[in-house]
């Protein structure tokens, strides 16, 4: 699990696995905790409930359904016996859920606010980020955005991110200072999803963050699908304790 020394509200919780402490088998190995990338079902719920244990958890995390698009679900709003939940990121303000995403490069966002009683997590790959999958987990939140808090989870890294200029060309059409994010290199782009993250994130008015500084492409203690395609994936959970 990735260790950190963020200010977290006293009633807030927050969690983010690396690739170790679980019983997949390569290339899977070992904590992988997504259903839908070719490991044993019954390895992924042993991982699954290993994390809830570790942690203590007070619900199952909701597992999403995750589209590169911009829908955030109301996790109190969902029923036991609701369907699969296809979204980018969930959000609650009611202890007994816990709000997950999975990554294996894109960035995952978790929302929390400075009162420590609204929550929420984002999977910000990089056509969600484009289309506005952070303005859409903010407008879940009833706090002034000036009063939440955001952290970055373990995400490819400036260095290793790889776009080519329509990548480039849909941000800077949404703003055009996210050129300052884009660095060439041959005939492609480096990107930066944290800086670009950060630029929505300040437009809306949220500016403390903290990032976890951890690129995954980069360490093999994590995940990273660009780097070995067929591979698991980490969580970032976020929930409130009361």
């Amino acid at each position: 699990m990735l260790k950190h020394d963020w200010p977290i509200p006293e009633n807030v919780a927050i969690a983010i696995t690396n690739r170790f402490g679980g019983v997949s088998v390569s290339p899977f190995d070992s904590l992988n905790l997504g259903l839908h990338v070719g490991d044993k079902p019954q390895d992924v719920l042993t991982n699954r409930a290993i994390l809830s244990q570790q942690f203590a958890l007070p619900a199952e995390p909701t597992w999403l359904e995750q589209v590169h698009g911009t829908n955030i679900v109301e996790l109190q709003t969902l029923t036991a016996d609701s369907a699969l939940t296809f979204a980018d990121g969930s959000y609650s303000n009611q202890f007994g859920h816990v709000c997950a995403v999975m990554t294996a490069d894109c960035l995952p966002i978790l929302l929390c606010n400075q009162q420590g009683t609204e929550v929420a997590a984002v999977h910000a790959g990089w056509r969600g980020l484009c289309e506005g999958v952070i303005e859409q987990a903010l407008a879940m939140f009833q706090s002034p955005a000036a009063t939440l808090i955001a952290y970055f989870g373990p995400a490819i890294g400036p260095s290793a991110f790889e776009v080519g200029s329509e990548v480039r060309d849909a941000f800077m059409s949404k703003d055009p200072q996210a050129s300052k994010c884009f660095i060439p290199h041959n005939t492609k782009y480096f990107g930066d999803l944290v800086g670009l993250a950060k630029l929505r994130l300040s437009a809306a008015g949220v500016h403390q963050t903290y990032n976890a500084n951890v690129c995954t492409f980069a360490d093999p203690h994590f995940f990273s699908y660009r780097r070995d395609q067929q591979t698991g994936r980490m969580a970032s959970l976020i929930w409130l304790k009361s």
